[in-house]
């Protein structure tokens, strides 16, 4: 059911607002042509979809489901393609199944795809070689290429990164309705890693009885497994681009307020998340579920602003707290931050993103992020949550199911000089299909270490 409508909120109030991390389009009528052009195309999600994803997320915040968000830190158009969508959304499938046996709970699904488009930037600009441009914002807005044409904003990107997340989408709703029965069994599974593990003979005795389970379930059945269950894979980016946001955000019939019907979960990311600008303020009146990431800097007294603000009426399953603190940080700000939460009287969803907080530069100068430091942040936040009588009810990574090099350690232990092989990203590290599916196997060991 949706949340009755905010009586001090409209859909544009946000333009009232300081707006940060937004480009300067060089022509302003060939934006508004655009925008008005995506406003009129079919929603790309439903808001009955958006209405069961707030249910599960509520269920998630009580301990009986688990979230499981992951994706790409940022789509090109040029990935928008069968062999890339299927890799990745195979990697989640398998992490899920991996979780959902050794966590003895229900997986939800949320992929970083689909509209993970936008990336925000540290500087507006980029200099090299005594060459001044705009900063490359993610396909959604320009190119990486660095010249004045492809780093100059262009308004018909906005179309273009609404067909490809379309066109994505449909693969994906079509991979998990009518086909994906294969990706399901560990014979399939390239788990080649473990043998450089220390731990490979617990891995391979979780995969050995995930492999036994499955079996046994199609044999008292009587069906294949991909006919017990439609696989549900739910959508979610940074909503960052706010013009876009807005273009793809409506009202449906019969149901009062409106919804982003560009996404399932939009986020507020951590460089537009202050209470009194332009980002909090398109979030605050959405019906969809909103996720906030909380990075070092936050404080106790404006998460406390941040989590009355985008949920002031303490709606199940509305905010999910997205923490990136760093595997040297979380443990000196997590436990403020949860009793700061606490202190507010309502019930969010907590989840970990150890990815932000642990990029590093190599020698070289190549950015990257070390497996050990991933995992390390992550374990702490189930440590944390679990001395603080709260609960960590999910993770947030970014990963790939392709074996690129951009991530350093995990089984196989990539070193810098493994980097170049495979680096393909153009903005942040990702992990790699076995480090994704190494780190399933962690949380699995993780978890049963707190719970026996």
């Amino acid at each position: 059911m949706s949340r009755p409508a905010i009586q001090d909120w409209h859909l544009r109030s946000w333009r009232e607002k300081d707006a940060l991390q937004q480009p300067t389009y060089p022509d302003e009528a060939a934006l508004e042509e655009a925008l008005d052009h995506v406003s009129n195309l079919p929603p790309l999600v439903t808001s009955w979809e958006v209405e069961n994803l707030k249910d599960e997320l509520a269920r998630a915040a009580q301990g009986e489901r688990f979230l499981l968000q992951g994706g790409e830190c940022a789509e090109s158009f040029a990935d928008c393609r069968a062999d890339a969508i299927t890799s990745r959304l195979k990697i989640l499938m398998q992490m899920s199944l991996v979780l959902t046996y050794g966590l003895n709970t229900r997986i939800v699904r949320v992929g970083r795809f689909a509209g993970q488009y936008a990336k925000p930037r540290s500087s507006d600009t980029e200099t090299r070689n005594g060459t001044t441009l705009p900063s490359y914002r993610g396909d959604i807005i320009n190119s990486p290429e660095f010249s004045a044409d492809a780093r100059r904003p262009d308004p018909q990107r906005l179309v273009e990164a609404y067909s490809s997340s379309s066109l994505t989408l449909n693969l994906v709703r079509a991979l998990a309705e009518g086909g994906f029965a294969d990706l399901r069994h560990p014979e399939y599974w390239d788990l080649g890693f473990m043998e450089h593990s220390p731990l490979a003979e617990e891995y391979h005795a979780i995969v050995d009885a995930i492999e036994d389970t499955l079996g046994f379930l199609e044999v008292v059945t009587s069906q294949k497994l991909n006919s017990l269950e439609r696989v549900t894979f739910y959508t979610s980016h940074e909503a960052l681009l706010l013009p876009y946001e807005e273009a793809l955000s409506r009202t449906v019939p019969h149901t009062e307020g409106i919804y982003n019907l560009g996404t399932h979960l939009p986020w507020v990311g951590k460089r537009t998340n202050q209470p009194d600008k332009a980002h909090v303020e398109y979030a605050r009146g959405l019906q969809n579920p909103v996720g906030l990431k909380v990075g070092p800097d936050m404080t106790p007294s404006r998460l406390k602003t941040l989590v009355r603000t985008l949920d002031p009426e303490d709606e199940p399953g509305r905010l999910t707290l997205i923490t990136r603190l760093g595997a040297d940080t979380v443990g000196d700000r997590l436990p403020g931050l949860i009793e700061a939460v606490r202190d507010t009287g309502q019930s969010v969803l907590w989840i970990s993103d150890p990815m932000h907080g642990n990029t590093e530069r190599t020698n070289d100068g190549i950015k990257t992020r070390h497996f050990d430091n991933i995992l390390g942040e992550l374990e702490q936040a189930f440590d944390i949550h679990a001395a603080e009588g709260s609960h960590l009810g999910g993770v947030h990574f970014e990963l790939t199911g392709e074996n690129v090099t951009e991530c350093v350690g995990g089984a196989r232990g990539l070193s810098p000089d493994d980097l170049k092989h495979a680096y393909k990203s153009r903005v942040d590290p990702r992990l790699n299909y076995e480090q994704s599916l190494e780190m399933a196997f962690s949380i699995v060991r993780k978890y049963r270490q707190l719970h026996g």
